[in-house]
């Protein structure tokens, strides 16, 4: 043998040693893992959980989420507490409604990195409340509208055979639906709409009104947000206000033809759930819920109404997004890992496992042929809401303008000046 193909016989065995070893450290796992983040959010820790192992099944580098679930009408106070401690976490996966309190708590993505183009066509329309002056403030997730759900046979008994498209339609049909006992108490109702009390989501229902007439219930200032309810200059500011109250409030005068509900009745879903209630407003993310407490109500998920010629086609619906927290420690490692959660290859497993539409636009128009889904998905299209700064207050403030117009303290007027003036003190308090 030559000296030559003694230096090739060498070479080639180191080769093969060399590759065995890289193959048996394949084989023994994943190669590497992400430097750990942490995630606080309002989603069950079982799903975020078990989408990060899904995600990690087909990758190389194992990513590693530490997921906190915070309680919703605490989210507020406890991430504020945490950050102002410095034991907040790397990410937060924050409503759209609540993100101008937290506006200076993130980092912004800079517009170089993800153009305001590219957001817009990638993310359904009520997504633009992440975008910031300086960047993109957080990376659009899920989406969760509220959807009208309606009892089939209650209709069917009142011999309709669909649901109502427009919200003008449901004034004239209450008669069909109400029944009442000898002492004139609602045995049976068609709408749950007039109160807050027993209502679940009545801010966002009276919120989806106020949309679809144009008016944004809040307005971006220099210094914050401004109050849209009782600004006439404001996209029709008190004049759709007043139509919305109007509206609201009939179904809970005992004068009115289309009295429909009051506040000893039950809460609008247990309600509903026991065939006493024809309709109910709810968010898509209920119906597993509904199903579960009742599987012999024969129910279905249709759109939300609609103001007939209204000037936007909207319903309230929470967008979900993933945002950096200014005080992480690995903002770069931060920004790697709401990339991977958010990539489309990945979000089919999180839609699965959550029953909810992906903000983005190219997923929704690929379409599903799961009848509840389809609803969903054209609901997400049309999401929308407002700049807030604590929705628990601005509900309470709506409350109390409904229940001074309901009880005839204030005449519709001046309850809706009144909550204007509170309304514009609580987005003040940042």
């Amino acid at each position: 043998m030559t000296k030559f193909q003694i230096i090739v016989l060498a070479i080639f065995i180191v080769a093969i040693i060399s590759g065995a070893a890289l193959f048996a450290t394949y084989k023994g796992g994943k190669s590497t893992t992400l430097p750990a983040v942490t995630i606080w959010g309002t989603l069950p820790t079982d799903t975020v959980q078990k989408y990060v192992e899904d995600i990690n099944l087909t990758r190389s580098q194992e990513l590693q989420v530490n997921y906190v679930e915070v309680d919703p009408t605490n989210f507020n106070a406890t991430l504020i507490n945490a950050l102002a401690s410095g034991s907040g976490p790397d990410i937060v996966l924050l409503p759209q409604d609540m993100l101008s309190r937290f506006t200076g708590k993130v980092v912004p993505i800079p517009y170089n990195d993800l153009s305001q183009r590219t957001f817009m066509d990638t993310y359904v329309d009520g997504t633009d409340l992440y975008l910031g002056s300086q960047g993109v403030l957080a990376i659009p997730l899920l989406v969760d509208p509220m959807v009208m759900y309606w009892n089939k046979s209650s209709f069917t008994n009142a011999g309709m055979a669909t649901y109502p498209q427009y919200w003008d339609q449901f004034p004239g049909l209450v008669s069909q639906f109400s029944q009442k006992d000898a002492n004139n108490n609602l045995q049976k109702s068609l709408i749950a709409l007039g109160e807050f009390a027993n209502v679940p989501h009545a801010r966002e229902i009276f919120g989806s009104l106020l949309l679809q007439l144009g008016n944004p219930v809040t307005i971006p200032t220099g210094n914050g947000l401004t109050s849209a309810l009782g600004n006439s200059s404001a996209h029709q500011g008190e004049n759709s206000t007043t139509q919305v109250l109007n509206y609201f409030t009939q179904f809970a005068d005992p004068t009115s033809p289309d009295y429909t509900w009051n506040r000893s009745l039950p809460s609008a879903d247990a309600d509903f759930l026991s065939g006493n209630l024809a309709v109910y407003f709810g968010f898509a993310s209920e119906i597993n819920q509904l199903r579960n407490k009742n599987p012999n109500i024969n129910f279905d998920a249709a759109p939300m109404p609609q103001v007939r010629n209204g000037s936007t086609k909207a319903v309230y619906g929470t967008i979900y997004g993933l945002s950096i927290v200014k005080s992480s420690t690995n903002p770069t490692n931060a920004y790697d890992v709401i990339s991977i959660l958010t990539d489309p290859s990945n979000l089919s497993t999180l839609v699965g496992l959550t029953y909810l539409p992906s903000a983005r636009r190219d997923m929704i128009a690929a379409g599903t042929t799961d009848p509840y889904l389809s609803i969903f998905y054209g609901a997400a299209l049309v999401t929308k809401s407002w700049d807030d700064i604590d929705p628990v207050q601005s509900s309470d403030i709506m409350e109390a303008m409904v229940q001074s117009v309901t009880s005839g303290s204030k005449s519709v007027h001046e309850a809706i000046v009144d909550a204007d003036a509170q309304y514009d003190l609580s987005l003040q308090s940042k």
